[in-house]
């Protein structure tokens, strides 16, 4: 014993260490899951930051192709001959603008689901 004092058992101060040990591994467990989470949840972001940015340049691009369709559109009328042909020629960009739209909204739907 020490003079005048008393002294901690040797059981004592082993059980204590193993509790400090056994307390630094789960805090340890902790953190690593903690910076996987993190790490997930920043790839989620980043994934969905691309989806975000390609849908958009996609809708960038199909308005710039459905603008130049309308020009075209609108030169063919003007040059137009007689009633008949502005019907074919209105009939034709109907056609094509129903074909273009229903495979631009396709491929946005599955932009979507990615």
């Amino acid at each position: 014993m020490a003079s005048g004092g008393y002294e901690i058992p040797n059981e004592m101060r082993d059980l204590a260490e193993k509790s400090v040990e056994q307390a630094r591994k789960a805090f340890d467990g902790f953190m690593e899951a903690a910076h996987k989470a993190a790490a997930t949840a920043e790839q989620h972001a980043a994934d969905a930051e691309r989806n975000v940015r390609a849908t958009a340049d996609s809708a960038v691009s199909y308005a710039e192709a459905n603008v130049a369709a309308s020009f075209a559109f609108a030169q063919k009328l003007v040059r137009a001959k007689s009633i008949e042909e502005m019907m074919a020629i209105q009939a034709e960009f109907a056609r094509g603008q129903v074909e273009a739209l229903s495979r631009q909204v396709e491929t946005l739907t599955k932009a979507r689901k990615a």
